[in-house]
């Protein structure tokens, strides 16, 4: 799985004072750890959301090297197959890659719940499923329109009324809109 980074505007949780980690690992080994604990999950689309111009990423969905951020914080968040779309975050720590090795280890936690028989049925995912990436994201709905073939077919498929998710259709829409703009 290949996360897509998208840069938010500026910081949209309440920022928490930092913590000390004692995280001592590589920025690959945050990366494929929080790859593979979002493939446990049958997680798709991923979503890596980070404060930062537009210009610290390529036109791939990737970060440049050497990219720059103006805040710590990170956003995770991801399609499973039956609890629909997870969102995690955190600044708690003075730097990005502390911040996504917390989420990597905080979903590890969170599976350990099922792993160790406490629940069966995810019930430690639910309040997450019931958060939003930062409101609507026209990247994500570029890749929406895409997939359904076009817009008018991506706001059918994934219009509420007809059982899509809401937040699906409002990438879907800010798309559209943000495709209008460029067309004036």
């Amino acid at each position: 799985m290949r996360a897509t980074w998208r840069p938010l505007p500026a910081w949209p949780y309440t920022a928490v004072e930092h913590r000390k980690s004692n995280f001592e690992v590589s920025w690959t080994k945050t990366l494929d750890d929080l790859e593979r604990e979002i493939g446990y999950l049958e997680g798709t689309d991923l979503l890596v959301g980070v404060v930062a111009g537009e210009d610290q990423f390529r036109i791939d969905g990737s970060l440049k090297a050497g990219f720059k951020v103006r805040h710590n914080g990170a956003e995770v968040s991801f399609e499973t197959p039956t609890r629909w779309r997870l969102v995690f975050h955190t600044d708690a720590f003075p730097s990005l890659q502390e911040n996504l090795r917390a989420i990597s280890l905080g979903l590890t936690a969170l599976r350990a719940i099922e792993r160790y028989g406490i629940t069966t049925t995810a019930e430690q995912y639910a309040g997450f499923a019931a958060l939003t990436a930062g409101g609507p994201d026209p990247a994500r709905g570029a890749i929406l329109v895409e997939r359904a073939g076009g817009v008018t077919e991506a706001l059918k498929r994934h219009h509420p009324d007809h059982d899509g998710d809401p937040r699906d259709f409002a990438d879907v829409q800010a798309f559209r809109k943000s495709q209008a703009a460029v067309a004036r």
